[in-house]
């Protein structure tokens, strides 16, 4: 979900395959291949929920008790891929779900974090901020997200969910080191190659 929208229309969701998923380990920098098919790779730092108990049709007020922890992930896009198939009114999963499209730094267990509800989240490329907000600025919260996911799906222990990017999304080309951060949380550093 985009943070930041006016009112609270419904929320979307989509889904990238297992393969996108790259797990840092702490302060390592992980490489993602340049992917093919885009002339327009873009960045989106979200906050990333990790589910340790699934179930389907979970309540608002039931939800943080499925959430095993949280990490900081990249929602990366195929940009142009996207803006065409939108235009001709088609899905577009190939503009979000490719191989290494879901960079994932490490997970820290929820009582371990205190204030995650009002933690900042920023990303960096080249030392040079793009975006930065707080988690409290997303349109639906984490509980309200897994509640409305959870009715579509049934939650499974190791599911991840992305939750929603500020402003500033842009676009990063090879060579680019990307640092994504939310407060609390170990940071994310990507390579571009």
């Amino acid at each position: 979900m985009e943070m930041g929208h006016s009112g609270r229309e419904a929320p979307f969701f989509f889904m990238k395959p297992a393969d996108a998923v790259v797990s840092a380990q702490p302060d390592q920098v992980v490489t993602m291949p340049y992917p093919t098919l885009t002339n327009s790779l873009h960045h989106e730092v979200e906050l990333v929920v990790a589910i340790g108990t699934g179930g389907s049709d979970i309540g608002v007020n039931d939800a943080e008790r499925h959430v095993f922890g949280y990490a900081v992930g990249l929602d990366m896009t195929r940009r142009d891929l996207q803006n065409d198939l939108k235009k001709q009114g088609r899905p577009w999963c190939i503009a979000k779900g490719f191989d290494h499209s879901a960079p994932v730094g490490p997970i820290t267990p929820a009582a371990q974090i205190a204030g995650i509800a009002t933690a900042g989240i920023s990303l960096q490329v080249n030392g040079q901020e793009r975006q930065t907000g707080r988690v409290a600025q997303m349109i639906w919260n984490v509980a309200e997200t897994i509640s409305q996911i959870s009715r579509a799906w049934t939650l499974q222990p190791g599911d991840l969910i992305f939750t929603g990017t500020p402003a500033g999304v842009g676009a990063v080309v090879r060579g680019d080191v990307l640092c994504a951060c939310v407060t609390g949380l170990q940071s994310l550093r990507v390579r571009l190659e």
